[in-house]
């Protein structure tokens, strides 16, 4: 049997005899200088998880009683995932402590069912940076290389140069190094904060303390997407339709902790929709009233849309972070060297909407020559529309050449669950 211990970071000390019996004790350092060890029983500092968990299965295959000490609660981005996966869940007894996340949020005193948790520990930071953009309240468990100072930084660049509040929680637990301090993201990236740095809290405060929640964490899917052009204020019928829409939205596949940018967004429905699937998002629109009815969409349906106000190709220069995906629902005669600009960047997929035909071969070369694999839909549909006598119509609507390009996945890590 293995015992797993979670404890410190709620402030609870080890019980005396949590080790009693046991033949082999492992944890971190601090953790088994806090405990007495049985007479004759082993000693491991936690390290390289490999080397730990074969020296724990020649203990397992004798049937001599280990015990795991952690911090917090184990359990929640804990060692229990990768004991349960090399043991077995009915070998273990775990006995969990307070999570850094709960406790974190309990010393700023606000409620975390609301909140999305990601783990940047031994991961790549961009789901987390992502997560913080695209969210209200988000906590981060920290590691090397993606800390505060990382996390600072890239909610620091523009257009994301926001008013996130940063909160880093730092030894919880421990009555004489635990501090909790509320910095700007800017005011984080030009620290040092050292390895003792538990989680971070990124949220906006004006939005912190959501509505009553019944399922926790991530926002639950919107019931509805490719939404009809009426839910977006648009000029003149500048939209893309909502037939197009959703079969970009399909190719484009937004999801928490990706990054997309719509460029030559107009009225912003493919950001806004993409934002509502839990993405974070970059509105790319040259004219001045169009950025504004973008914000103003983005505020009717709840969500956060960062804008730029530019032409592209140029302006995508000036973005630091490389997107997920790309569409591309404006640019004219521009439009092969937007889609030149973007293809290369994209990490996943760029979808091109365009109704001029003649931009198609241009704009394909573009997608292919990134090495992405290329194919597309020339799409024509027809309403219902009403006539005298209450009978019905079709009535077409212009015809739409969708052009995208997906990326061959080397990896997919997803959002954290």
């Amino acid at each position: 049997m293995i015992t797993v211990v979670g404890t410190g970071t709620g402030g609870s000390p080890l019980s005396p005899g949590v080790c009693a019996g046991a033949a082999l004790v492992v944890g971190g350092r601090r953790h088994l200088d806090a405990v007495a060890l049985p007479e004759g029983a082993e000693r491991m500092v936690l390290g390289p998880l490999a080397p730990a968990l074969d020296a724990m299965e020649a203990y397992v295959g004798k049937d001599l009683p280990v015990v795991v000490l952690a911090s917090g609660d184990p359990g929640f981005f804990g060692i229990v995932r990768a004991l349960a996966e090399r043991f077995g869940a009915g070998r273990l007894d775990v006995r969990p402590g307070v999570s850094s996340v709960a406790t974190a949020f309990a010393r700023v005193g606000l409620p975390w069912d609301d909140a999305v948790v990601v783990s940047a520990h031994g991961r790549d930071p961009r789901t987390a940076v992502n997560m913080c953009r695209a969210h209200p309240k988000v906590a981060v468990l920290t590691g090397p290389g993606a800390g505060p100072a990382e996390l600072g930084a890239a909610l620091s660049e523009p257009p994301f140069d926001s008013s996130r509040v940063l909160v880093v929680a730092t030894a919880l637990g421990d009555p004489e190094r635990e501090r909790v301090e509320r910095v700007t993201p800017g005011e984080a990236a030009g620290r040092d904060w050292g390895a003792a740095v538990s989680v971070v809290l990124c949220l906006d405060e004006a939005r912190a303390l959501g509505p009553v929640r019944t399922v926790a964490g991530v926002h639950a899917p919107p019931a509805r997407w490719a939404l009809e052009e009426d839910a977006f204020a648009h000029r003149d019928s500048m939209i893309t339709k909502f037939e197009v829409r959703a079969l970009a939205l399909a190719r484009l596949g937004p999801r928490p902790g990706d990054l997309v940018w719509d460029v030559g967004a107009g009225s912003g429905s493919v950001a806004v929709e993409c934002a509502r699937l839990g993405a974070a998002v970059v509105a790319v629109e040259k004219t001045a009233d169009g950025v504004e009815r973008i914000r103003a969409n983005a505020r009717a349906h709840g969500v956060d849309v960062r804008t730029v106000h530019g032409a592209a190709p140029d302006v995508l220069s000036g973005l630091a972070d490389d997107p997920d995906a790309v569409f591309i629902g404006g640019g004219g005669r521009e439009l092969p060297g937007i889609v030149a600009a973007c293809a290369p960047r994209a990490r996943r997929a760029v979808v091109v909407a365009m109704a001029a035909l003649d931009r198609v071969p241009a704009a394909r070369e573009a997608l292919t020559s990134a090495g992405l694999a290329c194919d597309g839909a020339l799409l024509q549909s027809s309403r219902l529309a009403p006539l005298p006598g209450e009978v019905s119509r079709l009535a077409a609507t212009n015809p739409v050449f969708l052009l995208w390009g997906e990326r061959t996945p080397v990896s997919d890590e997803g959002v954290a669950q």
